[in-house]
């Protein structure tokens, strides 16, 4: 959504309320003076679209309590937490943000993770590299979309998030995708690195999912 630089006439005593209300928002001026005059006309910004993506979001995750989500409204990023199966119970975040107007690619999803395990950092990083294999093999070729692209750096893991052109998906259709991908990745990934899922189990499992139409982005 294009954005023109307009000259308006406020009055002094609205404008300092204005900023008060922006300051504990944490956002700007013009941010929150195209907000209000956008739900007041009832057009849908791409900033208002997200946090509804991520309202739905935490809806749809919060039930089964294997993520907990968190995000400040204004914000373009969302984090879910997850506790790993494993001793000492380390966690994992999730990070989703989401790009502002973008036609092509909805955002990136990081898994960041901290750990001086050898053992389990070799696992999680098989893992990772497991899912890249399987997405590529069984996702990338059927989907219009842009092809995911993949890095694994010290402690974190990113993949970028796109969903299939020529439909106009809504808010919920969005956090649904997004959801549904965050609780499989999530559960598969604690599965094998409890070992109670081979690398087989994960493929079957993926493939399944993807047979239901329940991974999207």
């Amino acid at each position: 959504m294009k954005k023109t630089l307009y000259s308006l006439m406020l009055n002094e005593d609205v404008v300092r309320e204005i900023d008060a209300i922006a300051h504990r928002m944490g956002t700007n001026r013009s941010a929150l003076i195209n907000q209000i005059l956008a739900d007041y006309a009832s057009v849908v910004t791409p900033e208002r679209r997200i946090e509804n993506i991520f309202r739905a979001m935490e809806e749809m995750v919060a039930p089964a309590r294997e993520l907990v989500p968190f995000f400040v409204p204004n914000a373009l990023t969302m984090s879910l937490k997850s506790s790993l199966e494993y001793k000492y119970r380390p966690t994992v975040k999730y990070e989703v943000a989401l790009l502002a107007g973008s036609t092509e690619e909805l955002g990136e999803l990081s898994v960041v993770f901290r750990t001086q395990s050898a053992q389990l950092l070799a696992s999680m990083t098989q893992f990772f590299r497991l899912w890249k294999r399987l997405e590529d093999t069984h996702l990338t070729p059927y989907r219009d979309a842009p092809a995911p692209r993949y890095a694994l750096y010290e402690g974190k893991f990113t993949r970028t998030l796109a969903l299939p052109r020529g439909h106009d998906y809504t808010s919920e259709e969005v956090a649904k995708a997004i959801s549904d991908y965050i609780q499989l990745f999530d559960h598969l990934m604690k599965g094998y690195l409890a070992g109670r899922y081979t690398a087989r189990n994960i493929e079957e499992i993926f493939y399944s999912q993807l047979s239901l139409n329940q991974i999207l982005v």
